[in-house]
């Protein structure tokens, strides 16, 4: 993975549900999000002519960062996902996968970003950081087409 290039392709299409500036949140090793603000942030070797992803990158090198790419809304009632991306996309959930992904709240999905590294995991995490529990939670690998569908959409958005 490219991640100076993925950061810039994830950002590129996120103007239409998050701020492109507050895009990224680092990831504490404990999986609780720390500060999204990276234009705010010093050290690093960050400088401060540095665009965003520039910045991001610095960052990378001692932090995990999460990278969200989509919105996921369940609405129990429905039993319906809506996932917000570049595109607008609807998945009927089986009772099963309703089951092992349901959240009562709105959550952002995207990878985790190993620091140093371009390891990364799939899986979510609270739309608002200002939470106490704010956490990264991976996604247990599945077959399902709930699964599939965010493995394809992220796999669209990272650059080798």
């Amino acid at each position: 993975m490219n991640i100076y290039e993925t950061i810039k392709n994830i950002r590129a299409s996120c103007d239409n549900y998050v701020d492109p500036n507050l895009l990224a949140f680092i990831i504490d090793d404990d999986n609780h999000m720390g500060d999204n603000n990276i234009l705010e942030i010093r050290g690093y070797d960050i400088r401060d002519n540095d665009a965003y992803e520039e910045r991001l990158f610095k960052i990378h090198k001692n932090e995990n960062i999460f990278l969200p790419c989509g919105m996921i809304t369940f609405i129990p009632v429905l039993n319906e996902c809506d996932i917000f991306s570049t595109k607008d996309y609807s998945l009927k959930l089986s009772p099963e996968e309703f089951d092992k992904y349901c959240e009562q709240e709105e959550k952002l999905f995207g990878i985790l970003i190993k620091k140093d590294s371009t390891d990364y995991k799939i899986g979510q995490t609270d739309v608002c950081n200002c939470s106490i529990t704010a956490s990264f939670k991976e996604f247990r690998k599945a077959d399902g087409k709930f699964y599939k569908k965010i493995e394809e959409i992220i796999e669209s958005k990272i650059i080798d």
